[in-house]
């Protein structure tokens, strides 16, 4: 059995930092954290950015985890009709543990 408590706070913006995100995002981003096994503990931001507060699963990398979550929410964004404005995510993350 193993025990572990590696929480980070994640933070990614849009790209050219536009305002075209909202509060819808912020559930399907949950499904991608609970099935990397990963615990959300807050999830928020603006339209420009999104703060995630989650753990990290043991077996999880922390770069593949932002990853899936920027790739999968991108695609999700841009075909769910919700974020007519999205272009995308910017390049680059910041994490904080």
């Amino acid at each position: 059995m193993a025990y572990w408590q590696i929480l980070y706070q994640i933070v990614f913006g849009t790209k050219y930092r536009k305002p075209t995100t909202n509060e819808a995002l912020y559930r399907y981003i949950w499904g991608v954290l609970e099935n990397k096994n990963c615990r959300l503990f807050r999830i928020n931001g603006v339209g420009d950015h999104v703060h995630i507060l989650c753990d990290l699963h043991p077996a999880v990398a922390l770069a593949n985890l932002v990853k899936d979550v920027k790739a999968g929410s991108s695609i999700w964004m841009k075909q769910s009709g919700l974020f007519p404005d999205f272009e995308g995510w910017a390049v680059g993350y910041s994490a904080f543990t």
